[in-house]
């Protein structure tokens, strides 16, 4: 038996980001495999038949498929700043359910067919209800950071980059400061390592860097 899971990743994956940053909290030490998502490999493929990331083996054989849920299980087995004692998880469902919609008939609209303005103003306005929770809190479940905004603010903050000058412009200033404080943040910039996409025979590469 493996002494440490195998992490199936791929950086700019919101859903993959969402899971590392709940690895290094929670101290998960992996075997990080960057994927290209182009050409992926046969292990992933064998472990997880949708061959979709995040997906982590564990030791034992057991898989996980669904980045929450590789979240909960590294919190579950160790969470020093309290995590999950901040989970909205209606907040979250309505991130990776309505706003991610949304998110992907703005951001590729071409794939959709879609009119990516009107899912714009859609999406912004389910960020209103992201402003109106910050009006009187750091972030999404009291002052301290949680699982609730490392899940959701990947989403985001890709919402963000399809056309920054105009979501800079809108009137939510709360989300953009929390925003720009996790993008700053230690743990995100440690999450977003560079890797080049792994193949078989490659050397075991440790997540975190030694």
């Amino acid at each position: 038996m493996r002494d440490r899971p195998i992490l199936y990743s791929f950086r700019r994956c919101p859903y993959a980001m969402r899971a590392r940053m709940a690895l290094l909290i929670s101290g998960t030490a992996c075997h990080i495999r960057e994927v290209k998502l182009s050409r992926k490999p046969e292990e992933l493929i064998a472990a997880s038949p949708k061959a979709t990331v995040p997906v982590i083996v564990r030791p034992d054989g057991d898989v996980i498929e669904e980045s929450i849920e590789i979240m909960r299980w590294s919190l579950e087995r160790n969470d020093p700043e309290g995590w999950l004692e901040r989970e909205d998880r209606a907040l979250i469902e309505a991130n990776d359910g309505p706003f991610k919609h949304h998110l992907d008939r703005y951001k590729y609209p071409e794939r959709h067919a879609s009119d990516p303005l009107a899912h714009r103003a859609a999406g912004s306005a389910l960020l209103g209800t992201l402003e109106a929770r910050l009006a009187a809190q750091d972030n999404l479940c009291g002052d301290r950071r949680g699982i609730t905004d490392a899940a959701i603010f990947p989403f985001v903050r890709q919402f963000a980059e399809v056309d920054r000058g105009w979501f800079d412009a809108q009137p939510l200033p709360r989300l953009q400061a929390w925003l720009r404080g996790h993008l700053a943040s230690i743990l995100f910039v440690t999450a977003m390592v560079r890797l080049d996409p792994w193949r078989p025979g490659d050397a075991p590469l440790e997540f975190p860097a030694a």
